[in-house]
């Protein structure tokens, strides 16, 4: 590694021009990467959902309906001419109403006042719209100028374009107070230059990061708006750690380029184990069938690995270029001495691991007993725009979702007697088919061809069955199932349904199939990893003991708060913060480690609590104010729940880190020794003398 550390330090310029040129083509590039909002578009694709939506596209030009728009106040007439209106917005390729299902022109008291209210109650027009998905924004943007916002609209397809706009400005504002937070906290570093050098290196690989997303053509929202404040938070102490040992080594070593040869050497190891195990954390997402997992996954370890190539090479150059800058503007360390920290945690570590183990067993079932939301019905909370409307039209038309099934064509009598069967069923409100519209005696010949072309194809015929029901929930699963059920007696095996509900159901069994897999799989590579550099048997286990509790016992907080959560935040955040913040744990051991060979077990605790602290507070204090300002700061309730997750979830691992790991160090210090190759340490009991210059020095 020495020959390829001087051929970096050796050519400074050269290296700066490069990766500045590979940022500002990130930058670029940046531009052209699309996001997708849409969580039903990453079910796997042989999901029963996805291929019922395959063949929908295949057969019929209309999608399914995916927005509903009230109007208030409207007669039938003033209610067609806004269907009208609704018709012309581009974008929008079918508007269903009551005149759809029933003739209008005769006194709606003559109707059934069931499929009336479906569609006209208590003055109030509800309009269902099928809008097409690339043209989404400017389409519920149009609508809404029509409508104005005293009226209200909802839907999948209002949900996402929603959180297209809205998403864009918070991930910006987020990324700006994260930043500034982040310059905050390196100022109290020893040179007022450094920071600006940390973050210029975090820039670098970010901006590089985020334009070579372009070779995934797409990506989600989520990674779109954790990636690049992820990969700031859980890089941030590669550069500063790099800087630290760089000017350890000064001193050491006359020659500055050697200086930093030497600090590189020293320093490979360890960033690269920390690196490596937050890399196989994200990639553990990969595994997911979910497809946002390997989405997320890959963009995160693509970012890590990105920050760990930036440090090796981008961060010498440009630190040799910067250094004499950074010693004029040298001032005092800001923090003060973490000694009296250290004696704190000595005392309180026995109880506080007896309260560990205590909480082991509980945060662990609490942790998996929670309530979950698996899909994007309730993704905006009634605090927004869209929550208010939801409620608005909920509370006049009740809860209502529609699905469209497609059966073989050519048995009209079949389908009669189909139809008939469902609207049996209780919350199956109305149903938009060709026998429904015709019957079963008029010929094709005698139906309008708009109307032909929206319930048959050339293969298929189309029943739209308005359902009432939630988006998601254990009613809408057993109402998807009987109609599952109803329809497969009558076309055994040849049909197929699609709905928001039927996707949402399809993304249940599928994340939470995910779940015991990715986490056992991500546990065991981290081990694996921590079993191969530390040579140890004991402290893979002890470490990831450590961050998995710390990890349930953030999962379990909504449980006992009685919190319903997002699945898909449950799912993502286990790995994120194992992959996050099992470095502090790593960080801590080692320099422990480091210390036991000279001292006891006492004096190594105390010393170790007051040689890492800086380091681990700076990375985790940012991890923390990331996620909470995504928590607080996003209206998309996912992003926003995921956040919440992660300030919490970065707080439990440094209180088990500082609190709780040093015990079990402590306690196990024998077995440790037993169990570690080569591990060579002092007497149990050595005492050293804390005013001794070498202490003094930590």
């Amino acid at each position: 590694m020495q020959s390829f550390y001087r051929k970096i330090v050796n050519h400074p310029r050269i290296i700066l021009i490069v990766f500045v040129v590979a940022a500002l083509c990130g930058a670029v590039l940046q531009g052209m990467v699309a996001v997708n909002y849409d969580m039903n578009d990453y079910l796997p694709p042989d999901s029963a959902s996805t291929r019922a939506l395959d063949l929908l596209g295949e057969e019929f030009e209309g999608g399914i309906p995916n927005a509903r728009v009230m109007v208030r106040d409207v007669s039938v007439a003033e209610a067609l001419t806004y269907k009208e209106r609704f018709r012309a917005v581009d974008g929008v390729t079918d508007v269903t109403w009551l005149d759809d299902v029933a003739d209008v022109h005769t006194p709606l008291s003559m109707l059934d006042q069931d499929e009336v209210e479906t569609y006209y109650c208590d003055g109030c027009a509800l309009c269902t719209l099928t809008i097409e998905d690339d043209r989404r924004v400017q389409a519920v943007d149009d609508l809404r100028a029509i409508i104005g916002d005293e009226n209200a609209m909802s839907g999948a397809a209002v949900s996402t374009a929603v959180a297209t706009t809205s998403t864009v400005n918070e991930i910006r504002m987020i990324t700006v107070f994260g930043v500034l937070f982040v310059l905050l906290v390196l100022l109290s570093t020893t040179s007022w230059i450094e920071p600006l050098v940390v973050l210029c290196s975090l820039g670098v690989a970010i901006m590089i990061n985020n334009g070579s997303n372009l070779i995934f053509g797409e990506i989600s929202f989520v990674s779109n708006a954790a990636g690049s404040i992820l990969q700031l938070a859980v890089s941030l102490d590669y550069s500063v750690f790099l800087i630290h040992r760089f000017e350890e080594c000064k001193k050491q070593v006359a020659d500055e380029r050697e200086a930093m040869v030497r600090a590189l050497c020293m320093s490979t190891g360890s960033i690269l184990s920390s690196g490596l195990t937050t890399v196989i954390g994200f990639l553990a997402l990969c595994l997911m069938q979910f497809q946002i997992g390997p989405d997320l996954g890959l963009v995160l370890a693509k970012g890590v690995a990105i920050s760990l190539i930036t440090v090796f090479v981008f961060s010498p150059a440009l630190i040799l270029s910067t250094h004499r800058l950074m010693e004029r503007t040298r001032h005092r360390y800001l923090l003060p001495s973490f000694r009296t920290l250290g004696k704190v945690v000595y005392r309180l570590m026995i109880p506080a691991v007896l309260i560990f183990l205590l909480l082991i067993y509980p945060a662990n079932r609490a942790s998996n007993s929670n309530e979950y939301y698996y899909g994007s019905a309730h993704i905006f909370g009634p605090d927004t725009q869209l929550g208010a409307d939801t409620a608005a039209i909920e509370e006049t038309f009740g809860k209502s979702d529609t699905y469209v099934l497609m059966v073989p064509r050519g048995d009209v009598v079949r389908e009669r007697q189909l139809s008939d069967e469902l609207q049996a069923i209780p919350e199956v409100t109305s149903i938009l088919s060709y026998v429904d519209v015709a019957g079963t005696t008029i010929p094709t010949e005698f139906v309008g061809e708009d109307t032909l072309k929206l319930l048959m194809s050339e293969n298929y015929s189309r029943l739209v069955l308005s359902v009432d029901a939630d988006f998601e929930g254990p009613a809408t699963f057993k109402l998807i199932d009987r109609i599952r059920e109803v329809v497969e007696k009558w076309y055994p095996g040849a049909w197929k349904l699609a709905g928001e509900g039927v996707s949402t159901e399809d993304l249940m069994g599928t994340v939470t199939a995910d779940m015991g897999k990715v986490n056992f799989l991500a546990i065991a590579a981290v081990f694996v990893v921590l079993l191969l550099s530390m040579k140890s048997v004991s402290l893979p286990v002890i470490l990831v003991l450590a961050i998995e509790t710390a990890i349930w016992i953030n999962l379990s907080l909504p449980y006992f708060f009685d919190k319903t959560i997002f699945y898909i935040a449950y799912l993502i955040i286990s790995s994120i913060q194992l992959g996050a913040t099992v470095d502090y744990a790593i960080l801590f051991t080692d320099r422990y480690l480091e210390h036991r060979r000279t001292m006891g077990k006492r004096d190594a605790i105390v010393s170790t609590v007051s040689a890492v602290t800086a380091s681990i507070l700076t990375s985790g204090m940012t991890l923390t104010v990331v996620g909470f300002l995504l928590g607080y700061l996003s209206t998309h309730g996912l992003l926003s729940q995921l956040g919440m997750f992660l300030g919490k979830g970065t707080l439990c691992s440094l209180a088990i880190v500082f609190f709780v790991l040093p015990g079990l160090l402590y306690l196990l210090d024998g077995l440790i020794r037993r169990t570690t190759l080569g591990l060579k340490l002092a007497p149990a009991k050595k005492r050293i003398d804390f005013d001794d210059e070498a202490v003094q020095k930590e």
